[in-house]
C-alpha cells in the first residue's frame, strides 16, 4: 500500500507524455541534394521547434545524386519532397500525381559560369563548350538554345567537377549559385563570370514543397502545418539567427563547411530568392497561376511537356500559401 501514492502520480506523468507524442504527428520531407544552406528554412523550423509548435514531428532526409525523390514520393516513404516545376508536371506524364504546394524560391538557382573576358554576356556562348548535366537536357538547355541560338554540338556532360572548366578559358559549365561560382573561386583563385538564368527569363520556381495529390486529400492539416512552419523558418533562417540550424546542417552533411554555409546565406539573400518577386508583397513561399502558367506554357511550346496528359491545374495549388502573409 505504501507504493500507491507514487503510482497515481507516475501514471500521469506517462499518460501525459503518451499524449503529448500522441499530439505530434509524424511527417517525413526529403530535400533535393545533400544539407546545405539553401535548405537552411526546413532546418531552421526543426532546429527551433516551429514544427512542433505546429503539432508536426517531423524527420528531414537527405536526398543526393542517386536519391530519386519522386520515386521515394510516388512509393509513400516520404509525405513531401524538395521539388521543383519540371519535376512535378514530368511527374504527373508518368503517372505520379504530385502536387506543388510552395515556392520556398522564387527563383532557380541555376546559373551558367564563366571564364571572365570570354563569357562577358550570355550571347557569348555562341562557340563555347558548354559542361550541363543529363537533367538539364529536359530542362534549362532547350529553353537557353533557343533564346541564344545554340547548338547541341555545343554541349559536353557536367560531372560535378569544375576542373575541365578551371583548365579552358573557352569551356561554360552550369552550376548552382552558391555552389560551384564559390568553389572555382576558392580552387582557381579567380571571380569567375556567373549568370542567373532566371534573372534572362527562365521561369520556374524552385525549393518547392511537392505532396501527392492523395496526401493533401487525406493530411490536410498536416501539410499546413508543414508549410507555415516552413515559410517561417525561412524568414527566421534569412532573417534571423542560423547557428541552431546550421549545427543540423553539418550534422547531416559532415562536408559542408561555415564559409560556404556563410556564402549561401548571403547570395540568397542578395538575390532575392527567398523575398524577391512576388514574396515581397504576397508573402514566403507564395505560388501564383501567372507564374505556373507560364513556366507550363513554355514547356508545352518547347515540346517538353504533353498538355494532354498534364492538367496545369491538378500540378499545383495555392491553398496553403495564399494567407499566410509571411512577409519579409
Amino acid at each position: 500500500m505504501r507504493a500507491t501514492p507514487f503510482r497515481l502520480p507516475l501514471l500521469a506523468v506517462l499518460s501525459a507524455l503518451a499524449l503529448s507524442a500522441a499530439a505530434q504527428e509524424k511527417f517525413s520531407f526529403t530535400t533535393n541534394w545533400y544539407a546545405q544552406a539553401e535548405h537552411g528554412g526546413f532546418y531552421q523550423a526543426l532546429a527551433s521547434g516551429l514544427y512542433k509548435k505546429e503539432g508536426l514531428d517531423v524527420t528531414l532526409k537527405m536526398g543526393g545524386p542517386q536519391v530519386n525523390i519522386m520515386q521515394l514520393l510516388a512509393a509513400g516513404q516520404t509525405d513531401c519532397v524538395m521539388g521543383y516545376d519540371m519535376q512535378t508536371f514530368s511527374g504527373w506524364e508518368q503517372g505520379i500525381h504530385s502536387v506543388t504546394v510552395a515556392a520556398a524560391f522564387q527563383k532557380d538557382p541555376q546559373v551558367l559560369v564563366g571564364h571572365p573576358g570570354h563569357l562577358n554576356k550570355l550571347e557569348d556562348l555562341k562557340g563555347k563548350s558548354i559542361l550541363i548535366s543529363a537533367a538539364a537536357n529536359t530542362t534549362y538547355w532547350p529553353w537557353l538554345k533557343d533564346k541564344y541560338k545554340l547548338d547541341d554540338s555545343q554541349k559536353r556532360p557536367y560531372t560535378f567537377n569544375i576542373q575541365p572548366f578551371i583548365a579552358d578559358k573557352n569551356v561554360v559549365q552550369q552550376g548552382y549559385l552558391s555552389s560551384e561560382p564559390y568553389a572555382i573561386e576558392k580552387e582557381a583563385k579567380f571571380k569567375p563570370s556567373i549568370f542567373l538564368l532566371s534573372d534572362y527569363g527562365w521561369p520556374p520556381y524552385s525549393t518547392t514543397i511537392v505532396c501527392m495529390e492523395k496526401t493533401i486529400q487525406e493530411r490536410p492539416k498536416a501539410v499546413a502545418a508543414f508549410v507555415k512552419a516552413s515559410m517561417q523558418g525561412w524568414k527566421d533562417y534569412m532573417k534571423g539567427d542560423p547557428t541552431a540550424a546550421n549545427a543540423l546542417i553539418k550534422k547531416d552533411n559532415p562536408a559542408m563547411t561555415d564559409d560556404r554555409i556563410v556564402v549561401g546565406i548571403k547570395l540568397l539573400n542578395e538575390s532575392g530568392m527567398v523575398f524577391g518577386g512576388d514574396a515581397a508583397r504576397l508573402g514566403v513561399g507564395i505560388l501564383t497561376d501567372e507564374r505556373m502558367k507560364k513556366t507550363y506554357d513554355m514547356l508545352v511550346a518547347m515540346k517538353l511537356l504533353d498538355p494532354a496528359k498534364v492538367d496545369l491545374k491538378r500540378t499545383y495549388t495555392t491553398q496553403f500559401v495564399k494567407d499566410l502573409k509571411i512577409l519579409p
